[in-house]
């Protein structure tokens, strides 16, 4: 899966506070994870970039771009997506913001709100805990259990 997200809306919905100095750091390190862990893709967006700051930044299958102050990041997806053309319809776009979910809507692209990408978010880090087809490691008690039943000693 491929999402594009607005960052700032993402923000409070996964229990990060927007006022708070490392907050975009923080959601993409969150992102890298899900997309380890999802095999998926993520770009997304923060607006309110100072001076010297806006650029695009890769971190793994994470790609941050800082918008520069004067735009918003609603526009930079808005015109992200205008340029994807057909291909829009293979990303999802995550946002509450009702002029992003258009925008994406106009071009064929998939939408979920923030609530429900945040709580996607939070299930795949429980997924890894819980995956019943992981291999896990016996403990030397448990092995010789099993050899002890399969050698008929009992």
């Amino acid at each position: 899966m491929q999402y594009i997200v607005d960052g700032h809306n993402l923000i409070p919905k996964v229990g990060l506070r927007l006022n708070a100095e490392d907050d975009e750091m923080k959601l993409v390190e969150m992102l890298r994870e899900f997309c380890r862990i999802k095999k998926s893709r993520v770009d997304v967006y923060f607006d309110g970039a100072p001076p010297g700051y806006a650029n695009v930044r890769k971190f793994g299958y994470v790609t941050a771009h800082f918008v520069r102050r004067g735009r918003t990041a609603d526009q930079a997806i808005h015109a992200r997506l205008r340029k994807m053309g057909k291909d829009a319809k293979n990303w999802i776009v995550v946002s509450s913001d009702h002029e992003v979910q258009t925008s994406a809507r106009s071009v064929g692209a998939k939408r979920i709100s923030s609530n429900e990408f945040a709580r996607d978010v939070q299930d795949a880090k429980f997924a890894v805990y819980e995956n019943p087809t992981e291999d896990k490691k016996l403990s030397k008690g448990e092995v010789d259990a099993w050899l002890k039943l399969f050698a008929g000693d009992e």
